[in-house]
């Protein structure tokens, strides 16, 4: 029985031993920059670069000459990024209510921004004769919108002093959730996750969720300036937080706007991704910080028309930020003879439409809209609740209506491109493509790195090796290198990405070791921001757990035309670059998960890898489209990627290198069955047909 104790000993021994491996291959860089904050690190020096050549291009402005061409060249590029606007149609308002308040009234109103696609406002309108002015007040991210106590009481302390007001509802909010469930219920967990989850689709067919937040306001000063009691040469806007973020999209784009005084939101881009990060996706502009468009720039916009801006000292949109931001703004209307005209005022509380802003946005309204420079305050004086406020039938337009959400409005631009692509011959559409591809990742010239070998783990019959590979100044890429005892440098080799990271396949008796004990060397890397330099092992500070790891970073890189799957691309492209391979060595590349488009992608432009694996990897950006929830999706965003090609018009160009994908799955993770994976790669098993490889060609639903 001796030698049966002696190998149960060993055996647990081995096994104590395999279950202490430390696969871990970076500590904290020089910098002491953990590797969690590696990447929102080297995007933060990245975005600096480039706020830093916004101030000299500022300072440079001398002339009203100067300010009117910045001016100019700011608008076409806002335009352009947040997608055109369609033409405008017939609004079709109907009065659906009347509340008579204490020296005002209410009318419920609803009206369509674009055909069938429905908006809830109140209009208050004071007890005087009119004309009156009239001032639009776009919400915050209250989730009962216009019915919101603060914007209540902003609403009707104007109506009582002479101003009209129109505040109606955004996507995703009070009666315009854009997704409800079976039972009526909204189905997506929060306003700003609905924003976020609209602009995912809205990204990949070139448009931001801001561009229908945009239409919205500008179709409601439509609305408003065609009333008869309002005076549509004096208008104004005001709104609070997310409703600020709307004052100055439309104070900069619309210039019926006279007055204007966005509250909680102005601060800086440099101030705002050094504290609390990008927010939700109507407040990211794809290519702003690239293009060298800033917080001030919004003012700059509209100067020299008045624009107060509303400011709380403890406010997440940092103060600091506010006051630069004032200051550019203060040089900006000078040097254009009207510095009197832009203003700030503080008050020492936190996020919010305050009494204090709340009275400053108004007594601002009554000096620019009524020439009356008073100080009326506020009293105090009863609200409704949301149901009086109510304007539909069920308290949602989808419900009533059944109109077009935002979401459906993704889709039927989806359709309208994808039916533009399948109508390009394939020849041409493969020209233009590769021609486009680099433009639309904003993926750099392939560039050199430096390797280090930081540690070994040997196994049974072949030997990892930890390495770092830094593929630009900032950024390390860890990797475990597999090599066969008796391994030559003229063997096969697997780089293997998982989206989870490195680790997950690289146990005792993994899908790596079989590939390593098949005879191949296998390189597992961690792309940057995957694996060990992640942002976090759960949904980011903040966010919902639709958008996985790294909202902000994925935010960060939009901002400055660098997606994060193109900047995924460089790193691959870049190692697989460095490791100087003799030609006649085979690269296969094997990505699962969410590395899966970042290696379609790189296969597509990087000839030297031979074969692709894509094993649990997303079907189609269309999907995405076509899926209101989606799961860890925002990560590899491509914006306008469909407008030139979707995923499957890639594996196309892969042909004819064998090409196996495997258990593809839709944008909420769940396995597709053959035929919709069949469907969704028709043309590129017609490529693989002309190209005479139809056998290397693996398409494989799940089980």
């Amino acid at each position: 029985m001796r030698p049966i104790v002696v190998f149960v000993i060993l055996l647990a021994g081995a096994i104590s031993v395999r279950a202490q491996e430390d696969l871990t291959v970076l500590r904290v860089d020089t910098d002491g920059v953990p590797p969690t904050r590696q990447l929102y690190t080297y995007l933060l020096k990245e975005a600096q670069r480039h706020f830093d050549e916004r101030r000299q291009a500022v300072a440079a402005l001398k002339t009203p000459e100067d300010v009117h061409r910045r001016q100019a060249e700011l608008r076409q590029f806002f335009l352009q990024a947040i997608g055109a606007f369609p033409e405008k149609t017939p609004l079709n308002p109907r009065i659906v209510g009347r509340i008579q308040g204490d020296g005002y009234r209410i009318e419920k109103v609803i009206y369509e921004s674009r055909p069938n696609h429905h908006v809830t406002a109140l209009l208050y309108l004071p007890d005087v004769p009119p004309p009156y002015p009239g001032v639009l007040l776009p919400c915050g991210h209250s989730a009962n919108g216009k019915a919101a106590e603060s914007y209540q009481r902003a609403a009707i302390l104007m109506a009582k002093n002479g101003l009209a007001v129109l505040c109606y509802d955004p996507i995703g909010q009070g009666e315009r959730l854009q997704l409800l469930d079976a039972s009526g219920k909204p189905a997506i967990s929060s306003n700003t996750s609905e924003h976020t989850l609209v602009g995912i689709g809205a990204l990949l067919v070139g448009r931001n969720t801001a561009h229908y937040r945009i239409w919205d306001g500008i179709r409601s000063l439509d609305y408003l300036a065609s009333r008869p009691e309002i005076d549509p040469r004096r208008l104004g806007c005001t709104g609070n937080s997310g409703g600020g973020t709307l004052t100055a999209y439309l104070m900069a784009l619309d210039d019926r706007i006279v007055a204007a005084a966005p509250a909680c939101y102005i601060t800086s881009l440099e101030r705002l991704f050094s504290t609390v990060g990008p927010q939700d996706a109507e407040q990211n502009i794809t290519g702003q910080v690239a293009f060298g468009m800033e917080h001030a720039d919004y003012l700059t916009m509209r100067a020299p028309k008045p624009t107060l801006l509303c400011v709380a000292t403890q406010d997440f949109f940092d103060i600091a930020g506010a006051w630069t931001t004032f200051r550019e703004a203060k040089l900006i209307y000078g040097l254009l003879g009207h510095g009197e005209r832009v203003d700030l005022v503080e008050f020492n509380d936190k996020h919010g439409f305050s009494k204090p802003r709340r009275e400053a946005a108004m007594r601002w309204m009554r000096r620019w809209l009524l020439q009356r420079d008073d100080a009326p305050r506020e009293e105090d004086f009863p609200i409704y609740t949301d149901r009086e406020l109510q304007c539909t039938r069920t308290g949602q337009v989808l419900e009533d209506f059944r109109g077009k959400s935002a979401f459906a409005l993704n889709a039927e631009r989806e359709q309208e491109l994808a039916e533009r692509r399948n109508a390009r011959p394939l020849a041409r559409h493969t020209q233009e493509l590769g021609r486009e591809l680099w433009e639309k990742i904003g993926a750099p010239i392939v560039g050199r790195m430096t390797v280090e070998k930081v540690g070994s783990v040997p196994r049974d019959s072949y030997v990892i090796d930890k390495v770092v590979y830094t593929t630009t100044p900032g950024i390390q890429v860890p990797g475990l290198f597999f090599r066969p005892n008796r391994a030559k440098e003229t063997d096969p080799l697997t780089i293997y990405l998982h989206g989870d990271g490195k680790a997950v396949d690289a146990g005792v008796g993994g899908p790596i070791e079989k590939l390593v004990r098949s005879g191949q060397r296998v390189l597992a890397l961690d792309l940057r921001g995957m694996g060990e330099t992640s942002p976090g092992k759960s949904a980011a500070a903040g966010w919902s757990h639709y958008f996985g790891f790294d909202p902000k970073e994925a935010f960060l890189g939009l901002h400055l035309n660098r997606p994060l799957l193109g900047q995924r691309v460089y790193d691959l492209q870049t190692i697989i670059d460095g490791l100087a391979l003799d030609p006649s060595v085979p690269i296969h590349v094997h990505a699962i998960g969410a590395a899966g488009p970042i290696a379609l992608h790189a296969a597509v432009l990087e000839r030297r890898i031979s074969r692709l694996t894509l094993e649990r990897s997303l079907i189609s950006w269309s999907a995405v489209v076509r899926s209101p929830i989606s799961f860890n999706q925002l990560t590899n965003v491509v914006p306008g990627a469909l407008e030139v090609y979707d995923l499957p018009d890639l594996a196309a160009l892969v042909a004819p290198r064998p090409l196996t994908i495997r258990a593809a799955v839709d944008p909420r993770h769940q396995p597709v069955t053959q035929a919709e994976l069949e469907a969704a790669y028709r043309p590129c098993r017609s490529a693989y047909q002309s190209a005479g490889a139809a056998d290397r060609l693996v398409l494989e639903a799940a089980p």
